[in-house]
């Protein structure tokens, strides 16, 4: 039960009003979990609209999302450029893919059907666990007729890391290389920094020939294209649904313009301190993945005999390796 035995799976929440619609909306709620290894939180979202409601993937009709487990906040992410008009793979969804989660979807004009796989490696105490939900949504392009939308906790015995998404750090650009500190929060023993999403608030990149420079990793900045070679982007490395490109398979990239997620190969110490070359005045965000070790232990009863490890950090290594 609650994933003792290696995956389980189990429903937090089925509805057909917390979905999208022609005009921004929020909406929040809080869910009862049980107790358990939980590796990671699913949603499925459904919609039945007019043509051209989204014109690339569902991901882009999340501006926000914020999920609190008994009162600890750990995924709190913000899109800097969202709606159902942006003809771009969404950040949301290229940001889960790159750190071991999953966003997939069903190509279709006029019913949509999304999946976001959301890591997180949380204990869920004996007794009841409380998962609250903020989910804002942008302005999808046309008229949503009508939708699903589910929640679901996967447990799993062989989650390795546990996962927290940390506010982003907001900067203000001017034309110039600037020092950008990345603010990391009070970390817990053994955690660390596995990555940073970098957004602008333009489907743009607007870097200078040096890019990003990790200060602790790198002596020279990296022009954007390189950092795309060595994080797996360039590689066809970004998945995304677009229907006027195909409703029978996902769509390749080679990258999310404006947006790039860049491997920090678990640094510790503190706050990550960038330099960047913006080419433009422009306000970016810089979102940090937290990652630490998780040890769920089996319990002695009727199991499966093949575990499916649930990492990270892994995860995001196998984009670079």
């Amino acid at each position: 039960m609650n994933g003792s035995n290696g995956i389980y799976y189990t429903k937090i929440r089925d509805d057909t009003t917390s979905i999208p619609a022609a005009a921004a909306t929020t909406v929040s709620f809080g869910e009862n979990i049980p107790m358990g290894a939980l590796e990671s939180i699913v949603i499925r979202l459904t919609t039945v609209n007019t043509t051209n409601a989204v014109l690339a993937d569902m991901g882009n009709l999340i501006s926000n999302l914020r999920l609190t487990l008994n009162g600890d906040v750990f995924f709190d992410f913000r899109q800097a450029v969202s709606g159902g008009d942006n003809n771009n793979p969404s950040s949301i969804g290229y940001f889960l893919n790159s750190i071991g989660g999953r966003s997939v979807e069903k190509p279709s004009d006029l019913t949509k059907e999304a999946y976001f796989i959301i890591p997180c490696g949380l204990q869920v105490d004996q007794g009841v666990g409380r998962i609250e939900t903020v989910l804002g949504y942008a302005a999808a392009a046309a008229a949503v007729a009508s939708g699903t939308f589910q929640m679901w906790a996967r447990y799993n015995t062989a989650t390795q890391t546990s996962t927290v998404i940390s506010p982003a750090t907001s900067f203000t650009h001017a034309n110039a290389i600037e020092q950008v500190v990345v603010r990391i929060p009070a970390m817990s023993k053994g955690q660390v920094v596995s990555g940073v999403l970098v957004q602008n608030d333009t489907p743009e990149d607007q870097l200078g020939a040096q890019g990003i420079r990790i200060m602790t990793q790198s002596a020279y900045g990296l022009d954007i294209d390189f950092l795309r070679t060595f994080n797996g982007d360039l590689m066809n490395g970004v998945m995304y649904a677009d229907d006027d490109a195909s409703v029978t398979q996902l769509t390749y990239a080679q990258e999310v313009a404006g947006t790039i997620f860049i491997p920090t190969f678990n640094l510790v110490g503190g706050d990550l301190i960038l330099q960047v070359d913006s080419n433009a005045a422009t306000t970016r965000t810089y979102t940090p993945v937290l990652v630490s070790a998780y040890n769920a232990r089996e319990q002695a009863r009727t199991r499966q005999t093949v575990s499916v490890a649930g990492n990270t950090s892994k995860a995001i290594l196998d984009h670079v390796e």
